[in-house]
């Protein structure tokens, strides 16, 4: 399955609302195999490059990071198929093994793809990859989400 969803159908799923959204577009999702890749466009516009850092802006690890669990928690939305589940809250829990590889500058376009590896009751574990121009920037492994009432 590949659908493509575009902004509006993002603010139908996730809670978050500006200027913490960090995703602009889901490109490719595959709720049998369990993986979506979604786009994030970054922009001198974006008002945190006023202090990181003057004169050589840089976009903050800790919003790629949040853009890669908006992304899981979107996948884990689209794969439940309970209604009742889809109704509750999505938190995240741990993250473990993340590193960042290169630094995201305005004019860059990150590609953030995450995949579904298992579940034990209401947790949820995935792999992301925040990917631009073909290079790696981050990898967290072991996204830990729970769903509470």
């Amino acid at each position: 399955m590949n659908n493509i969803l575009y902004i509006n159908e993002i603010l139908n799923i996730l809670p978050h609302r500006y200027p913490f959204i960090l995703i602009d577009r889901i490109i490719y999702i595959d709720t049998n195999k369990l993986v979506i890749h979604v786009i994030k466009n970054i922009t001198i516009n974006e008002p945190y490059f006023i202090g990181h850092f003057p004169n050589k802006p840089i976009y903050p690890g800790v919003l790629i990071l949040e853009s890669m669990l908006q992304t899981t928690g979107i996948l884990l939305y689209k794969t439940i198929s309970n209604n009742v589940i889809k109704q509750k809250m999505f938190y995240i829990v741990s993250i473990k093994n993340i590193r960042f590889k290169q630094k995201v500058i305005p004019g860059d376009q990150i590609i953030i793809k995450s995949y579904f590896k298992y579940n034990k009751k209401n947790f949820f574990f995935y792999d992301s990859i925040a990917i631009v121009n073909n290079i790696i920037v981050c990898i967290a492994n072991k996204i830990c989400i729970q769903i509470t009432k």
